[in-house]
């Protein structure tokens, strides 16, 4: 299974695909899509959108997995945030891939074992269950690759929950 794992923001959207067979990670394209701050917002979701949708046409992921928002301090900036989001998501929408959300919590959990790891910790385990050299940089890229990989373990269990409620429900 090919899996997009997506930090969403409009700035800097950071993106990470992942091969994921039998509890195996294999990494195919991790990178970002930056845009300029000093280009008009309605442009720079403009960028984002058709940055997106080449690399989603190009890297054929079965499966989305992106970052949930939430804010605590600057509803501003979480509105410009969550029209990027929306516009990140759109082209996997539009070819009808199933997209899954996680909380920063959620993926730390996953990657760590501990909800509330440093940043360096969760970059640390993600070179390791890549087989990495080097963490990735920038720190977008490598949340992206975190959440897609997040989403890969949550596989094995949402498919095992799954077969049980079949077998259950005999």
């Amino acid at each position: 299974m090919r899996i997009m794992g997506i930090d969403p923001g409009y700035g800097i959207v950071g993106y990470g695909f992942v091969e994921y067979d039998h509890g195996k990670f294999t990494p195919v394209k991790v990178g970002t899509i930056t845009t300029p701050s000093d280009m008009e917002f309605y442009k720079r979701l403009r960028v984002i959108y058709l940055d997106m949708q080449k690399l989603i046409e190009h890297y054929r992921p079965d499966e989305i997995a992106v970052e949930k928002l939430f804010f605590n301090t600057n509803i501003t900036t979480g509105i410009d945030v969550a029209q990027a989001r929306g516009v990140t998501l759109l082209p996997a929408v539009m070819m009808n891939l199933p997209i899954y959300d996680y909380t920063p919590l959620q993926v730390k959990s996953s990657i760590t074992g501990y909800g509330y790891a440093e940043k360096k910790q969760v970059q640390e385990m993600v070179r390791s269950m890549l087989h990495l050299a080097n963490i990735i940089k920038p720190d977008d890229a490598a949340d992206a690759m975190a959440i897609a990989i997040t989403h890969g373990l949550s596989v094995n269990t949402r498919r095992l929950m799954e077969k049980y409620d079949k077998s259950i429900n005999k």
